[in-house]
């Protein structure tokens, strides 16, 4: 079975959603679909057809959830060091057209989120770094034309 790299806080972010789908979702589903079908006839029953369409899909989310966490490889970016990015670095970086400076962190793919600037480490801009230093221009396909960036710190934190 094939490891997820992720780092702690990814994981205790996919531990905490799986407990509250088990503890809260799941249970609140049930009494909906109980609920629904004190109502009598199921096939026009829209409310039950919903609540079992929900269900489907906590348990669909907890069984991927599971897989996860079963599989997860926990890369505590503290311990890492140098002067290249890779997984778990916190990356700066300067837009060479615009001059706006960014700071991502490079995550796991299950942890990524935009408006946390962190990034996923299959995504095109990670793939670009990984193995840079400060200093060094990367350039990374976007819908509007290439961007550059060039590498204003690394660090792991």
């Amino acid at each position: 079975m094939q490891k997820t790299p992720m780092t702690g806080k990814g994981l205790l972010q996919l531990e905490d959603e799986l407990r509250k789908l088990k503890s809260e979702e799941r249970p609140a589903v049930i009494r909906a679909i109980a609920e629904a079908r004190s109502h009598g006839d199921l096939s026009e029953n829209a409310e039950y057809h919903a609540a079992r369409e929900r269900q489907s899909f906590i348990e669909g989310r907890i069984l991927e959830l599971e897989e996860l966490i079963s599989t997860a490889e926990v890369i505590d970016p503290t311990t890492l060091s140098g002067k290249q990015v890779k997984f778990g670095a916190t990356v700066c970086l300067v837009d060479e057209d615009t001059d706006k400076e960014i700071t991502y962190q490079i995550v796991g793919l299950h942890e990524a989120d935009i408006k946390q600037h962190r990034i996923s480490i299959s995504s095109p801009l990670a793939k670009a770094l990984i193995g840079k230093e400060e200093g060094d221009t990367v350039s990374v396909p976007a819908p509007g034309g290439d961007r550059t960036y060039e590498i204003l710190s690394v660090k792991f934190i």
